[in-house]
């Protein structure tokens, strides 16, 4: 097994994005799909006159409609709390989005208000968009575009896994994604002490003497957050080492210069059991389980 930390980072991968990660256009499809009835009957506001009248016979006849509200301005959940801009009082509006709010004076002035002062009410009226259908589609695309970061995780986690599946089936061990303390319990294989309650290994991989855990990560991008992972991953080496339990770190992308230092530290303090995805390809699980 190579120790060279030298030949780690230079066989760093830039990317691990296929072409269809950058949006997941079926799942953007779907979900403005869901609401594509709402979103017709709201179509009929666009380029209204009377539009505060019509809004409200609208949103009073189709109560489900109030429900998309809050993605027409780019916000999944339903708004909560609110800051007047002229009184400077906070103000909870949660209920001028639910279908089964009763109807009064006082209800329709603040809807009123909202629908103006969020400036949908001039995005109706001045034409800037055509149909609800297509203007949620892309704000949609938009939202999930903010996913990314998270997709490459899993991507990264997908990645490994495919490797250890693969492995263990040709040694027949026993792995398992996001492996608790819990679940490594019940499967009878070994009692893990975690320094977080809610701390879920990537992996884990029982070779029917002892279990062996893995941590895994994509950065496409440096920061200082890398020095803090860094630090982490070493401080819990330590912790799982005095339980005689091996950790081992697959990590690949963007480690800028700024950071090589930090994990540099890591490698050395956790005797090189830090790896990436080149590592894998070079079979390197079949070096430190058996």
């Amino acid at each position: 097994m190579d120790n060279n930390f030298q030949v780690l980072i230079s066989s760093f991968q830039s990317t691990i994005f296929t072409r269809n990660f950058y949006c997941d256009f079926e799942k953007i499809r779907q979900n403005a799909f869901s609401i594509k009835i709402q979103l017709n009957i709201l179509n009929s506001l666009l380029w209204e006159k009377d539009i505060d009248s019509k809004f409200i016979e609208i949103i009073t006849k189709y109560p489900e409609t109030r429900e998309v509200l809050p993605i027409l301005l780019a916000v999944r959940k339903k708004f909560s709390l609110v800051l007047d801009s002229k009184t400077k009082e906070v103000s909870n509006v949660l209920y001028l989005f639910d279908k089964n709010t009763t109807i009064t004076k006082d209800w329709e002035d603040n809807l009123l208000k909202f629908f103006d002062e969020s400036w949908l009410k001039k995005v109706f009226e001045n034409k800037n968009i055509s149909d609800l259908n297509d203007y949620v589609f892309w704000i949609e695309t938009w939202l999930d575009s903010n996913a990314r970061k998270n997709r490459s995780g899993t991507l990264m986690e997908s990645l490994v896994g495919s490797f250890i599946k693969d492995f263990c089936q040709s040694k027949s061990f026993q792995y398992k994604d996001q492996a608790t303390a819990k679940r490594m319990i019940d499967n009878r294989w070994i009692k893990v002490e975690s320094d977080k309650s809610d701390r879920r290994f990537d992996f884990a991989i029982y070779n029917w003497k002892k279990v062996f855990l893995i941590e895994t990560n994509f950065y496409g991008w440096g920061g200082s957050k890398l020095k803090a992972v860094a630090g982490e991953f070493s401080n819990l080496y330590n912790f799982l080492g005095n339980q005689q339990i091996p950790l081992i770190w697959i990590t690949d992308g963007a480690w800028r210069q700024t950071t090589l230092k930090s994990l540099e530290e890591a490698y050395n303090a956790t005797n090189w059991n830090i790896f990436n995805l080149q590592s894998l390809k070079n079979w390197i699980l079949e070096e430190i389980i058996k």
